[in-house]
């Protein structure tokens, strides 16, 4: 007799920055009970209150960039002095102990992801009604001069031509309407075996 052994599945986030990605990711883990948020890696300084698998992997540099020789990340990139990552073992531990996960990855670390595990990921593209909504919500947000701006914009462009690779896409106009779909999607593929 065949023992079948629980398999979890992977939810991968992707959007342009200013589209409003980690609220509907908050949103959607309250409203998604068997869901969780996946655990990055990161070489940056462990802080006050912070427990290392819980908020991160905590790796000092050496043992990242081995693990980043020996394949050992889905993606992962330098950023202000540090790498952040997701770890390819500790992915595939979840979907073997049968937990979901929820992922927020740029289009590279979800297009790789989903070659990882094709039968095991949906992956979400969230889309900003337009370019200038796109524009008024980042200079709400602040944080950017109008070259740093720019560079968003920029980058939105070519994120949102990759939208077609993604398995869903998703207008974020308003965000209960937004949420709600999403949940939707996210629910109807968790039920399928």
């Amino acid at each position: 007799m065949e023992e079948h052994a629980p398999k979890g599945k992977l939810i991968v986030f992707s959007a342009p920055s200013g589209t409003g990605k980690s609220t509907i990711a908050r949103e959607v883990l309250e409203r998604v009970g068997d869901l969780a948020f996946s655990v990055s890696a990161t070489t940056r300084q462990k802080r006050p209150g912070e427990e290392h698998g819980m908020h991160y992997y905590f790796l000092d540099r050496q043992d990242f960039e081995e693990r980043i020789r020996q394949g050992g990340f889905i993606e992962y990139e330098f950023f202000f002095g540090n790498y952040y990552g997701t770890l390819l073992d500790k992915t595939r531990e979840a979907i073997d102990a049968g937990r979901n996960l929820l992922l927020d990855l740029d289009v590279k670390g979800a297009l790789n992801l989903k070659k990882l595990f094709p039968d095991s990921a949906l992956l979400v593209f969230i889309k900003p009604p337009d370019m200038d909504t796109l524009r008024e919500r980042l200079i709400k947000r602040g944080g950017a001069d109008q070259d740093g701006l720019q560079e968003r914009l920029d980058r939105a462009s070519l994120e949102l031509a990759h939208a077609g690779e993604f398995d869903e896409t998703v207008v974020n106009d308003t965000l209960e309407r937004a949420v709600g779909e999403i949940t939707e999607k996210i629910t109807r593929f968790l039920s399928t075996t």
